[in-house]
């Protein structure tokens, strides 16, 4: 018998069920701030009936993210966007919320799917990506700036207040 409509516990949670709405970059942010895009997106697949929702990849510095039109949780402004977003939709519906916090490091700066993913030039709007190391996403594009031990321990800590 299938388990997929049985209650699953994670941690202090327990989802209604085991469908769980992976995340979807929608690549509606401006300046990776949350709009009111958003805001009918995720409202939509709350009412959906899934045990949780996942909200969409989210920098959580403004270089860590893939393209200049990602979600961001950098600062206050970006947190109250987004909080916007999730008050409104926790207003009608019930339905867990989890979030993907993340850093695109070498794939930054890139455009969105409908326009190829090539870089996006500082000149575009776009920014030098920084990764582990200099190693380019593929073989068209051009090397990132490897990060510092310091760069990469201040991404640690962007990911822990992000949290």
């Amino acid at each position: 018998m299938s388990r997929l409509f049985t209650p699953l516990a994670l941690g202090p949670v327990t989802l209604p069920n085991r469908i769980i709405i992976a995340h979807m970059c929608q690549y509606a942010a401006q300046n990776g701030l949350a709009t009111p895009w958003h805001t009918m997106h995720l409202g939509n697949l709350s009412h959906s009936g899934a045990g949780l929702l996942i909200i969409e990849a989210t920098a959580i510095v403004p270089e860590g993210r893939i393209s200049p039109q990602d979600l961001g949780l950098w600062n206050d402004e970006t947190e109250q966007a987004l909080a916007t977003t999730v008050n409104a939709v926790k207003t009608y519906s019930a339905m867990p919320l989890g979030i993907q916090l993340g850093h695109a490091g070498r794939k930054a700066s890139t455009a969105v799917p409908w326009q190829g993913r090539a870089r996006v030039s500082e000149q575009q709007g776009g920014w030098q990506p920084v990764a582990p190391s200099a190693l380019p996403y593929d073989d068209n594009e051009s090397s990132p700036t490897a990060m510092t031990t310091q760069q990469i321990a201040d991404v640690v800590t962007a990911f822990a207040n992000a949290a």
